[in-house]
């Protein structure tokens, strides 16, 4: 495939990306790294004040449950927010530079994943701390990451290409993301949804890699390799649509932009 070619050839340029993004988030910042810590941290305060202490949830452990499901989301909600901007962003060096502008929704959908990795030690130490402990399961994460990774190409491939059009997107897509954000079971359980609208939530790639995290670190089970192979195919359709379309509306980038 040509995108793997271009990406080998233009990997120094990818990678000067990738450290340039992930290096440059808090550059400016007093605290620096330390808010990939303190903004999750922080979440998870707030929404188990309200669902836990407010609203009684009966969820055992609940700041490890809902920790197990919010910082995987934060990675997803990052690269639709980020990825749908990053052409826009960009527009200066797109319109003087040649290089394959997929490069750039990929490069940040890898340096969010750093991020993600780095905020990971957030859950080994809910897990640890929370009486839960570690088992030999939190191995399979790789493999969840790696699916989530597939499927946030495909997303940032589309909403990056199409925000080039439809500016008006950018908007939409924070109202979406709220929106879609409580259809995940992220403060909640699967089990609290009435049987005939789980389907719905089935739709969202993220239901399945939150199962998937939750089952390894939370319950210390295999994750459901039936789920992941869902969650794998929806990945492996949006990357085909989102490369696709990228590729048909690129042509004009330089002059939208």
């Amino acid at each position: 495939m040509n995108i793997i070619k271009d990406l080998y050839a233009y990997r120094e340029l990818l990678k000067t990306n990738i450290t340039k993004d992930v290096g440059g988030k808090y550059k400016h910042s007093f605290l620096g790294v330390l808010w990939s810590f303190l903004n999750p941290l922080l979440q998870i305060a707030v929404y188990a004040l309200v669902f836990q202490v407010i609203l009684k949830s009966d969820i055992e452990n609940y700041a490890v449950y809902l920790c197990c499901g919010l910082i995987p989301w934060q990675y997803f909600y990052n690269v639709v927010i980020r990825g749908a901007a990053v052409m826009v962003d960009n527009g200066n060096i797109i319109k003087k530079v040649y290089f394959p502008r997929e490069i750039l929704p990929i490069s940040l959908v890898a340096s969010e994943g750093v991020n993600f990795l780095i905020a990971t030690i957030i859950i080994l130490g809910f897990v640890v701390f929370g009486g839960i402990g570690l088992s030999w399961n939190i191995l399979w994460y790789f493999l969840i990451l790696a699916i989530q990774f597939i499927v946030s190409i495909g997303i940032s491939l589309l909403v990056s290409s199409l925000t080039v059009y439809f500016r008006d997107l950018l908007h939409l897509l924070g109202v979406f993301m709220q929106l879609l954000f409580y259809a995940t079971p992220i403060v909640y359980s699967m089990e609290a949804v009435p049987a005939n609208f789980r389907w719905l939530l089935r739709l969202n790639p993220m239901s399945y890699l939150i199962d998937g995290y939750r089952a390894i670190f939370y319950n210390k089970t295999m994750p459901n390799f039936r789920e992941l192979l869902i969650a794998f195919i929806m990945g492996i359709v949006l990357c085909i649509v989102g490369y696709f379309v990228f590729k048909k509306l690129e042509r004009r980038f330089a002059e939208e932009l």
